[in-house]
C-alpha cells in the first residue's frame, strides 16, 4: 500500500509528473475490485472427495448472531456441503448471548454431528459445551475468533478468518483517498471486548497517523450499534468541520449517515467495513459514504465446509486460513457484491448504482 513521501527541490515538471502517476495508480486501486492476498486456499482431490462423499457424514451450524454476512457464510457451507455429500441438520444463532449458544451447542450435542461450524460468541463460557461435542467425534471448524486454550487438530480442526490488520489498513488508505490525504477526521469504534473489531480498528487508527496531513481530533466507543447516531451528533458539536469518519462496521455506520443527513453535514466522508444495502445506496448516489472495506463470507462459509469434511476423514487440516477482502467505492459495487455473497445486487440496490451513475435519485 502506497504511502505519500515528502519531496525535496523537485522541479515542476518532475511534480506534475509525480503527481499524475499517483493519479493513475489511486483510479487503479479503486477500480479494482478485488485486493489479493497472497494465501493458499484448503483443497481437496478427487479421491479425497470421493471418500468424504462415501463417508456419509452430517453436519451443523452454530452461529454468535443473525446478518446478511452471516447469512452468507451459512450460505456458502450450504453449498459446500451438499457437494460433498454432507447432510446438514441444523443451523442455530444466539443472538449473541453466550448462554443462549450455550444451550444451542446442547441441542446440536443431541444430533452428534460429525462436522461443526461456529463463532462463539463468549469462548469462556461456550468452551466446556466445545469439549464435549469433540470429545464425542465431532470435528470443530471456528469463524473469526480463537478460543483460548484450544489445541490445533485435538480440540478444533482450524480456523477461517480475514486478515483484519490488513482490512484496517485498507480503510485508512480509503480514508486517505476520500479526504485527498488531507483533513480531520473522526474515529467510532467498537468498545466491547471483540478481537475481530477491536483489532481492525487499531490497524485502522495506526496506519492513519502515519500520514502527516491527516489528524485524528477526535475518538468515540460504542457498544451498542444504535448509540452511532447520538456519538456522531456530539462528534460534530465539538469538532463542527469534520472532514471523514471512520466507524467499525456497516450497520453501525447507519446511525453516522443519518446523523450527518440531520445536521446537513453532506461534505464529511464514512469509511466502514462490511457491505450493507442502505449504505451503499448512499454511496452508488454519492452521499456520505465514500467506501468500505469487505471481506468474502460466502467464500468463508465454503472453506469451513471443506476444511471440517477433510478433517472428518482424518486428512490433516490448516490453522488458519484467511480470505481476500475487496476495497468497495461507488465504481465496484455490483462486482464486490458478487464476490462477497456470490448473488446479484438487490434491485433496489441495482436500482440505485444505475441512476446514482446517471445522476439521478432512485424510487425507495
Amino acid at each position: 500500500m502506497s504511502r505519500n513521501r515528502p519531496i525535496v527541490r523537485a522541479s515542476q515538471s518532475v511534480l506534475f509528473y509525480i503527481k499524475a502517476l499517483r493519479q493513475g495508480l489511486l483510479i487503479l486501486l479503486v477500480m479494482t475490485p478485488c485486493y489479493v492476498l497472497s494465501q493458499d486456499k484448503f483443497a481437496l482431490t478427487v479421491e479425497q472427495f470421493d471418500e468424504i462423499k462415501g463417508a456419509k457424514l452430517s453436519a451443523a451450524m452454530a452461529w454468535h448472531g443473525s446478518s446478511p454476512w452471516i447469512q452468507a457464510v451459512t450460505a456458502g457451507a450450504r453449498e459446500e456441503f451438499e457437494r460433498l455429500g454432507i447432510k446438514v441438520v441444523a443451523v442455530t444463532e444466539a443472538h449473541y448471548d453466550p448462554a443462549k449458544q450455550v444451550s444451542d451447542l446442547e441441542t446440536l450435542k443431541i444430533l452428534h454431528p460429525d462436522i461443526l461450524l461456529s463463532l462463539s460468541v463468549d469462548g469462556l463460557s461456550t468452551k466446556p459445551s466445545y469439549l464435549q461435542m469433540v470429545g464425542a467425534g465431532t470435528r470443530l471448524v471456528l469463524l473469526s475468533n480463537p478460543i483460548s486454550g484450544f489445541r490445533h487438530g485435538v480440540d478444533f480442526a482450524g480456523i477461517v478468518e480475514d486478515d483484519v490488520e490488513s482490512m484496517g489498513n485498507a480503510a485508512a488508505q480509503l480514508m486517505v483517498d476520500a479526504i485527498s490525504g488531507k483533513g480531520r477526521v473522526g474515529i467510532i469504534y467498537h468498545e466491547a471486548d471483540y478481537p475481530i473489531t477491536n483489532r481492525r480498528d487499531a490497524a485502522f487508527r495506526q496506519a492513519l497517523r502515519r500520514h502527516a496531513g491527516i489528524k485524528i481530533v477526535s475518538e468515540k466507543g460504542f457498544t451498542k450499534k444504535s448509540h452511532t447516531a447520538q456519538l456522531t451528533a456530539a462528534m460534530l458539536i465539538q469538532n463542527p468541520k469534520l472532514d471523514g469518519i471512520y466507524v467499525s462496521w456497516d450497520a453501525a455506520a447507519e446511525g453516522v449517515i443519518e446523523a450527518l443527513r440531520m445536521s446537513g453535514h453532506k461534505e464529511v466522508k464514512v469509511i466502514t467495513h462490511d457491505l450493507g444495502v442502505n449504505n451503499l445506496i448512499d454511496m452508488a448516489l454519492g452521499g456520505n459514504m465514500y467506501g468500505t472495506v469487505s471481506d468474502r463470507p460466502n467464500e468463508m462459509g465454503k472453506l469451513m465446509a471443506r476444511i471440517g469434511a477433510g478433517a472428518a476423514i482424518g486428512l490433516k487440516t490448516p490453522l488458519t486460513t484467511q480470505v481476500d477482502f475487496n476495497l468497495v467505492t461507488r465504481v465496484n459495487i455490483a462486482d464486490s457484491w458478487r464476490l462477497a455473497f456470490a448473488t446479484e445486487l438487490p434491485a433496489i440496490l441495482q436500482q440505485a448504482v444505475q441512476q446514482g451513475s446517471q445522476g439521478g435519485v432512485p424510487s425507495l
